[in-house]
């Protein structure tokens, strides 16, 4: 597996592994074949493990410490917090457009319990890449991440990271301690980084990390495939780009993708994380997948060379805003 770097010190696989699917969002999966997936990932060289203290409410945050117990010194560990559940805990109601509301705290004193909380989870003494998962509307972000620079001087943290952040609020975090990463949502499905914070991203020399890189699996199984549907107890059934006649128009505009992957012998997959690997050489996706063959396709994906005529073929097929439906946040 290649490896790239994130920020200035911190190297990893080119293709990472996201573990949220791992906690039934997209249907059901044992724990036994959850940790086994992510074993099956980090020998095959896919060593950046990302996480999240909301996944399944901890739960997978213990997923992952029993997966790499025995492999700490294999695996890039990154995990989120930020998004409460606590009933205990205040926050700040952040909406979204997929009918429900999230709960947001960066207050510095919830900073401080998050770390401990995610560490015992873990099992571990140390996380690589620490992200605050949403920034609070309430509470400047330099409060919050001085709060996370602590983590860092006690040896808690080694990296600090921002998810679901603007270019203004990089800025102004990274002024207060070194950002090695932000986490948003980018792919040939949702584009809008490219508008704001992929731009402070390079101005910066700090690394991106793309969630939901496939698309949430639109642009892996969905696109130019009519016959694809979602199971009732699908997360996504709450995407407006999964729902009714979004989803039918999706599938024809995407269609495309699945012909040049044809074209060059590989999946849709592989071409869509292919192509986010060109836009920057500090962008790392992580998809997430519940099957082992899926994770040897998904890091396949490092050794696709695009040429720039391929590149020019996709950037006229697949512009920016060419998806129907709402984002999550925006």
């Amino acid at each position: 597996m290649q490896q790239r770097q994130l920020g200035n010190h911190l190297k990893t696989s080119a293709i990472g592994y996201g573990a949220m699917v791992l906690e039934g969002y997209y249907g059901g999966i044992e724990r036994e074949a959850s940790i086994q997936t992510m074993q099956f990932a980090i020998a095959n060289g896919v060593n950046l493990i990302d996480t999240a203290d909301a996944y399944g409410n901890g739960h997978n945050e213990t997923l992952v410490g029993q997966a790499i117990q025995g492999r700490r010194d294999q695996v890039v560990l990154a995990t989120k917090f930020g998004i409460v559940f606590e009933a205990d805990v205040d926050g700040s109601e952040v909406p979204t457009n997929w009918g429900y509301s999230l709960k947001i705290n960066g207050q510095p004193a919830y900073v401080r319990r998050a770390i401990d909380g995610s560490l015992k989870r873990l099992n571990t003494d140390y996380i690589d890449l620490w992200y605050a998962h949403f920034p609070d509307p309430n509470v400047p972000i330099e409060e919050t991440v001085g709060a996370m620079a602590e983590a860092v001087m006690q040896g808690k943290v080694r990296h600090l990271g921002l998810s679901n952040v603007t270019g203004e609020q990089l800025r102004r975090a990274h002024r207060v301690h070194p950002i090695a990463a932000v986490q948003n949502e980018y792919s040939l499905f949702q584009r809008n980084a490219e508008a704001d914070v992929l731009a402070a991203t390079k101005e910066l020399g700090v690394g991106f990390v793309p969630w939901s890189p496939l698309g949430a699996g639109f642009l892996s199984s969905f696109a130019g495939n009519e016959s694809q549907a979602l199971a009732a107890d699908d997360f996504r059934n709450n995407n407006p780009r999964f729902q009714g006649a979004n989803l039918r128009e999706n599938q024809d505009r995407f269609a495309p993708l699945r012909q040049l992957a044809d074209e060059l012998g590989i999946t849709p997959a592989q071409l869509a994380l292919a192509w986010l690997l060109h836009q920057d050489d500090q962008i790392v996706p992580i998809p997430g997948t519940r099957k082992t063959t899926r994770i040897l396709e998904n890091a396949g994906a490092a050794a696709v060379h695009l040429t720039v005529d391929h590149l020019q073929w996709i950037e006229q097929r697949f512009p920016p805003g060419l998806a129907l439906g709402k984002t999550l946040m925006a």
